[in-house]
């Protein structure tokens, strides 16, 4: 028998469907999770309890919805132990990394909390007599909310808070590789009185996924739509949500650089770069898949880089010994293979990595990296990283732009002035100086640029993302007309 059953949310009440499907531990290879796969009737009736919802909800006063959304987050908090277990049965994720996903999740909803009151607009001088003009921000209707597995907690929270927090009510499609994980969020909501068709939850099998989404993009009340994934799935999202005239949220992949100086730090280039690069064996949307550092110091950065990843050892995530656990599944060590694969055949060299044990694969530091090879184009999402040697600070800039994304980017310089300057030339929505390319906080606004996506999520950003601006005047002299 599975580990958990997982049942659809509609209207705040558990619902069955008329077949179920499995999320199998890519560890151990036994059912983790059954759920109940959702029909596309099942998706319209999410919507529909959304939108019955929506007009008791969206009048709800802002500190009414504070006070939900605060008891939401100490729901969530009191489940630490269940998520833990959701996140490494569903997906091998290692404790802590399940335990920063809570950590971040709960700052996100208390974040949102604190926007409730900060919606607001403004009055805008009219040049005609006696009339008050003003911009006002309301609640957009139901948002459709679409979250991966690899930070499963914090992609999902993100996608539904701040919509809550604007008035919206919200649907949440959760990842067919961890939906008691997501499911675990949606319980928590309803718990804290977010029930009733505010916040509802579907689950469905893996072939269904275009159907059940495409029939809640087509729902005349879904009125805003996010995603995060994949740019290959975010574009084909992206052609839907434009064919109905709906904006749409799109959080996609990367290729993050991380530019290291003639004048940096080494020491803190390198355990930045560590970080960016293997925290959750890589996949994250913005780790370091790139290390672009000049001439001058690359060969030091290299051997300092090597040492330093030698001693990250990658073990099984339930035995917690170790700092890499396991990835999502055999297809990824086959992608981050063949990466590696043509980069080695293509003059490249491995400094660091071997053979993996099943999802268990150890981390890969590939030397000498060009724009010729895969690894320097494709996203990796997975324990790998490029060292690509850079002429100087303009050619570094130049490869850190050669790429079709732009979601997270670093600059590692002793001149912080000289970073800043870097900084704004590199094409990315986000961008740290002497910092790593992961760095996530709820009141930052988050998003890329180019096949990164685009829209941002994340404090007061959220709130243009998740409500309409509206122009209201009021005439207060009498009309002249010139007809």
């Amino acid at each position: 028998m599975p580990q958990s059953e997982i049942s659809l949310i509609i209207g705040g009440e558990s619902r069955d469907a008329t077949s179920t499907f499995d999320r199998i531990n890519p560890v151990t290879g036994a059912v983790a999770t059954r759920a109940a796969a959702a029909s596309t009737n099942d998706a319209i009736a999410a919507v529909n309890a959304a939108s019955a919802a929506f007009p008791t909800w969206s009048a709800l006063g802002p500190n009414a919805r504070r006070a939900a959304l605060m008891r939401a987050a100490d729901a969530l908090n009191a489940r630490v132990a269940d998520f833990v277990d959701a996140m490494m049965e569903e997906v091998g994720a290692t404790e802590g990394w399940a335990r920063f996903n809570l950590m971040l999740s709960v700052s996100i909803v208390r974040e949102a909390a604190a926007l409730t009151t900060q919606i607001g607009g403004e009055v805008i001088p009219s040049d005609k007599p006696g009339c008050i003009a003003m911009a006002i921000r309301e609640a957009a209707g139901v948002v459709l909310s679409m979250a991966p597995w690899n930070a499963p907690i914090i992609l999902a929270t993100r996608a539904i808070a701040v919509p809550l927090a604007c008035g919206n009510t919200v649907v949440l499609k959760a990842s067919e590789q961890c939906p008691r994980t997501h499911g675990l969020i949606v319980e928590a909501f309803v718990e804290a009185g977010l029930g009733s068709g505010i916040v509802n939850l579907i689950t469905n099998a893996p072939q269904d996924a275009a159907a059940v989404v495409g029939a809640m993009i087509d729902h005349p009340a879904v009125r805003r739509v996010n995603f995060t994934g994949s740019t290959a799935v975010g574009r084909i999202i992206a052609v839907r949500c434009a064919q109905n005239l709906k904006p749409v949220l799109l959080e996609l992949g990367g290729k993050a650089p991380l530019i290291i100086l003639d004048d940096a730090d080494l020491d803190e280039a390198v355990k930045a770069a560590a970080f960016g690069a293997f925290m959750n064996q890589g996949q994250i949307c913005m780790s370091t898949e790139r290390i672009i550092v000049v001439d001058a110091v690359a060969d030091a950065f290299a051997e300092k880089f090597r040492a330093k990843v030698a001693t990250m050892a990658v073990g099984d995530p339930r035995e917690g010994k170790t700092p890499l656990g396991a990835v999502v599944d055999a297809k990824t060590v086959a992608h981050v293979r063949s990466l590696i694969d043509d980069a080695l055949a293509s003059g490249a060299t491995q400094l660091n990595g071997g053979d993996a044990n099943g999802v268990l694969m150890p981390a890969h530091v590939i030397d000498g990296v060009t724009p010729s090879m895969k690894l320097f184009r494709d996203e990796s999402f997975g324990p790998v990283v490029g060292i690509i040697r850079a002429r100087d600070e303009d050619h570094a800039i130049e490869l850190a732009n050669d790429t079709e994304y732009g979601l997270s980017a670093s600059v590692f310089t002793r001149d912080t002035a000289r970073g800043l300057k870097v900084a704004r030339q590199i094409q990315s929505g986000i961008c740290h100086v002497n910092g790593p390319t992961v760095h996530d906080e709820a009141q930052m606004p988050f998003g890329g640029v180019k096949a990164s996506g685009y829209g941002k999520f994340g404090g007061r950003a959220g709130i243009d993302s998740f409500t309409e601006l509206r122009w209201i005047t009021i005439e207060t002299e009498p009309g002249h007309y010139p007809i």
